[in-house]
């Protein structure tokens, strides 16, 4: 069953540095995006990247709903998140497997907002506005590239 698709992508090269939109990434299993800060801190920290670090989702629909519910103008970049989907409840994938594009991860949790964003953006009120709404921390169980428009295919187990 595919739903959904990919709106956007983002990666930053550190942590604390902004995050710049892409067109596609690149996947590596059990380890996360290359050129993204999590991958590029790992390696150079010599360290494994948990699964729930590797890559993260975060629905379009709620960015706007930031903006719309609580007037906190707000962008995909600015949630920090990998991939921005539209069409699917990704809080709905912890647990699951789903491919996108040439990768195949599995929902770990969700990934709820920190103070660190409000810091980031200066944006007050942005982690209330975020509480379970924040997007999805993924595994990457087999590593391939992702791209812009790239569709969400959920497959129940059989």
């Amino acid at each position: 069953m595919t739903t959904g698709r990919i709106e956007s992508i983002h990666i930053a090269p550190a942590t604390s540095a902004p995050t710049t939109a892409v067109e596609r990434v690149e996947t590596v299993a059990g380890e996360g995006i290359v050129d993204d800060r999590i991958l590029v801190e790992a390696r150079r920290d010599g360290v494994s990247v948990l699964p729930k670090r590797q890559l993260t989702l975060v629905e379009a629909e709620a960015v706007e709903a930031l903006t719309r519910d609580y007037g906190i103008p707000f962008t995909a970049a600015e949630s920090r998140r990998n991939l921005c989907t539209r069409g699917v409840a990704v809080n709905h994938l912890v647990g699951k497997t789903f491919r996108i594009g040439g990768a195949t991860l599995r929902g770990v949790e969700l990934c709820e907002p920190c103070g660190t964003l409000e810091r980031l953006t200066g944006k007050k009120g942005v982690v209330k506005g975020l509480i379970h709404r924040g997007g999805l921390r993924a595994e990457i169980l087999e590593g391939g590239i992702i791209s812009v428009g790239d569709t969400i295919d959920v497959t129940p187990p059989a």
